[in-house]
């Protein structure tokens, strides 16, 4: 996951980085805008959709007990104190 993230979130600071330059020097028109930050949106979908798929796919090689422990910390579950089942 994390050469993943870490390739998606250095295109992103990319992105960023043009667009500022592009502001900072006044070329920017509504089109570049319009293209410059549907590509940085698409950018940050990449990287969401790698760090989910990386947390979907974790339990599966996990005991029963580890994924409790697992899912905890991150508030997945039933909020009403019943047991968990180990499920998001």
């Amino acid at each position: 996951m994390k050469a993943e993230a870490v390739a998606s979130g250095e295109r992103v600071i990319a992105g960023e980085t043009e667009l500022d330059r592009l502001l900072a020097e006044k070329r920017i028109t509504p089109e570049s805008l319009k293209a410059s930050t549907a590509a940085i949106a698409a950018t940050l979908g990449e990287l969401r959709a790698a760090h989910l798929r990386y947390h979907l796919s974790t339990p599966e090689s996990l005991t029963p007990h580890q994924v409790h422990m697992y899912a905890r910390p991150r508030g997945y579950g039933p909020r009403d104190g019943s047991a968990h089942d180990g499920k998001h």
